[in-house]
């Protein structure tokens, strides 16, 4: 089996996906069996300042040092259960020193594989309001929406000020189911939970829409890797294909 590298950037996310991964294992291969799987975090503290000025030369750099780091640790590839960081490892640089799932395209085959037509997107604002997912989904054929303005700023409140700090309320659960209400009356058919922590805030059970968990999806993809039941990705970093 492969040695996973999980490149943290928010906790909880890496956390769910890490959990996932290893239970998948447990799953498929037996009680606590597993394969190998390294996490590496570097603060998001480091990066948030770049954020708000849509620097993201620092950010990927920051970035790259984990990989790094993860390789120097014995893993084969890695993942990055971080919607928001593709962002800034998409950025022109030196290859990374692993090669990597892109998460936006592990989510736009389970929508295509479901035969979703028009997804909303529900992550922090600055993956709502780029091209990650429109891109990606749009090469499979399949429109996107995110929600208004004021909308993305209560989505964007709740993530930072509560989610990637685990805390999950109800009065932000139901903003949430609010939001997709809303994406749902738009003529989307299923909404891309793009903030790995919103899945834990928002359920299958809960959502107006059937649910992109991108946090779950990617664990899954790795767990498939690792166990030789798909090809070990070539994404290095950048804008091409993973």
């Amino acid at each position: 089996m492969k040695h996973l590298g999980i490149l943290a950037h928010s906790i909880e996310g890496a956390v769910l996906c890490l959990r996932t991964f290893t239970q998948e294992g447990a799953r498929q291969v037996g009680p606590h069996e597993h394969p190998d799987v390294t996490l590496d975090c570097i603060s998001m503290a480091r990066s948030m300042e770049a954020w708000e000025k849509a620097d993201y030369a620092p950010i990927r750099a920051i970035l790259a040092e984990s990989a790094l780091r993860l390789a120097k640790a014995g893993a084969d590839f890695f993942v990055c259960p971080d919607n928001t960081a593709h962002i800034a490892l998409e950025e022109p640089g030196p290859e990374l020193a692993l090669p990597g799932l892109h998460i936006a395209r592990i989510v736009s085959e389970q929508a295509a594989r479901n035969g979703y037509k028009r997804v909303g997107v529900l992550g922090t604002k600055y993956t709502m309001e780029s091209s990650l997912y429109p891109r990606a989904l749009g090469e499979r054929g399949i429109d996107t929406a995110i929600p208004e303005p004021e909308e993305r700023r209560v989505i964007n409140e709740i993530i930072f000020a509560e989610l990637v700090n685990g805390i999950f309320t109800d009065p932000s659960r139901q903003q949430y189911v609010h939001i997709i209400e809303e994406l749902q009356a738009r003529g989307c058919d299923a909404v891309a939970l793009v903030c790995t922590e919103i899945p834990l805030l928002i359920t299958p059970e809960v959502s107006p829409l059937p649910t992109l968990d991108s946090t779950r999806l990617l664990a899954y993809a790795a767990f498939e890797v690792a166990s030789g039941q798909r090809s070990m990705p070539t994404w290095k970093g950048g804008n091409s294909q993973a």
